[in-house]
């Protein structure tokens, strides 16, 4: 698996590129913005936030504009807003310094899996699911209402993937969040709801997604 590591600190950086080297990995590093959007793709990012040329976030913004990789964030930053803002960009996991090296292994292979493979023993998912004129194509990546594209994120379109996949039904916070974001953050998800007031917008109408007090969101047609 090939891993691209971006980290401005030599200190931080050498211990981990040399770690991950031993546990088989094929590692490559760049210590800036700008280095990290010019390399090749990898399997999987490492993101450091703090950068000397650029917010790491602006780095998964540019990654995530040109190819869904998936995408660790590694930081300092510890505060629930920092965590949003990440989830937002679609990173796919979110790492606080100081970690152990085997947390961070554990993680990144977790990653791996959801990007992957189907969960064991589900039920392949029908390619196109249709609810009155909305149209989910999975295959393609593709959303249409009435015939016209609906231009979404990655995450946008696996939230409302998930909820299309049983129209009607409530679905709870914490299953949008292990299936979407992968996450087991049980805290405040303020990201579910700019996702979901996200779509509504673009669905033209938020009675598409109506919000089951005490739950979570289903869908269902206006």
């Amino acid at each position: 698996m090939r891993l691209l590591v971006v980290e401005d600190d030599d200190g931080i950086a050498a211990p981990l590129v040399t770690g991950l080297r031993r546990e088989g990995f094929e590692v490559e590093r760049a210590a800036t913005g700008a280095e990290a959007l010019a390399a090749p793709e990898p399997d999987l990012v490492l993101l450091d936030l703090r950068l000397p040329d650029m917010d790491g976030y602006d780095v998964a913004r540019g990654m995530r504009a040109r190819s869904r990789v998936p995408i660790i964030m590694v930081t300092a930053r510890g505060e629930e807003v920092d965590r949003v803002v990440g989830l937002e960009l679609g990173a796919d996991d979110y790492v606080v310094k100081p970690f152990g090296l085997r947390e961070l292994i554990a993680r990144i292979n977790a990653v791996m899996r959801r990007v992957s493979e189907p969960p064991v023993g589900a039920a392949e998912p029908e390619p196109v699911v249709e609810v009155d004129g909305l149209a989910i194509d999975r295959r393609r990546h593709e959303v249409t209402l009435d015939g016209a594209p609906v231009a979404l994120t990655p995450k946008e379109f696996a939230l409302l993937a998930l909820l299309a996949g049983d129209p009607g039904a409530a679905l709870d916070r914490r299953r949008i969040l292990e299936e979407v974001w992968g996450t087991r953050w049980y805290g405040p998800s303020k990201t579910i709801d700019v996702h979901i007031s996200s779509l509504r917008r673009k669905l033209g109408d938020p009675g598409w997604i109506e919000t089951v007090r005490g739950v979570g969101f289903r869908l269902r047609a206006p």
